[in-house]
């Protein structure tokens, strides 16, 4: 049987939609009509979330994701996936609070990069995913890339998009456009891709913006996730 995905969502609700929408279209693309995936998700109210990323509580966040966690392992998961990349920065805490292994965003986009022959990565994401090292060390300490990142100027602009625009659904054309410039002066830095590195950048962005790869975390994830359950 169909092993279950417990789902920690909510930061965003926006992504975490996309999430479930991933694993149940690529269950049914494998398995037929009408099958999709099992799942569990426990979705947070991410106002209270955003509100303690921006104090740097990340302690009071890492237990009260960890409380999540233990919660959706009682309510019958077998694998937990953190659907969103900033709040990786606590995922070794999560992971030790339950007893069911968690998906790391990080290693199946490592693990897509290395596929795709590319050893030099540009990384989009929130400042806390672009800036503090949980995230790119991983990436270097795992894959062998060189992670690069966007200028200052560049990584604020791409930090005020996601929190003032994407996690509300708002897409704008102008955000759309700088990205595309963020992306494009990443490659002319030596990037042979860019990591869609915030699970709600895949809604502004896409393949046709880019002359270089884009890895969509989100996608990457959610697929990681279904290869876990189908076993």
């Amino acid at each position: 049987m169909m092993k279950t995905i417990g789902l920690l969502g909510g930061m965003s609700w926006e992504s975490s939609a996309q999430y479930y929408a991933l694993l149940n279209r690529e269950a049914r693309a494998r398995l037929g009509h009408p099958h999709s995936a099992r799942s569990v998700m426990l979705s947070v109210d991410f106002g209270e979330i955003e509100r303690l990323q921006h104090a740097g509580a990340w302690d009071a966040l890492a237990e009260r994701l960890a409380g999540e966690a233990r919660a959706i392992e009682a309510a019958g998961a077998d694998c937990l996936v953190l659907c969103t990349n900033t709040m990786h920065l606590v995922a070794d805490r999560i992971a030790a609070a339950i007893g069911i292994p968690m998906l790391h965003i990080a290693d199946p986009t490592g693990a897509a990069i290395r596929a795709a022959g590319i050893t030099r990565i540009g990384l989009l994401g929130t400042a806390f995913t672009m800036e503090q090292p949980f995230y790119r060390e991983r990436l270097e300490q795992r894959f062998g890339l060189e992670v690069l990142l966007p200028g200052a100027e560049a990584r604020a602009a791409v930090h005020r998009i996601i929190y003032e625009e994407l996690v509300g659904g708002v897409i704008r054309e102008e955000s759309r456009a700088r990205y595309r410039t963020v992306i494009a002066e990443l490659a002319a830095a030596g990037a042979q891709g860019v990591i869609l590195g915030c699970t709600e950048i895949g809604l502004l962005v896409g393949d046709g913006d880019s002359e270089v790869p884009l890895l969509d975390t989100t996608r990457l994830h959610a697929l990681a996730a279904l290869e876990f359950a189908l076993g």
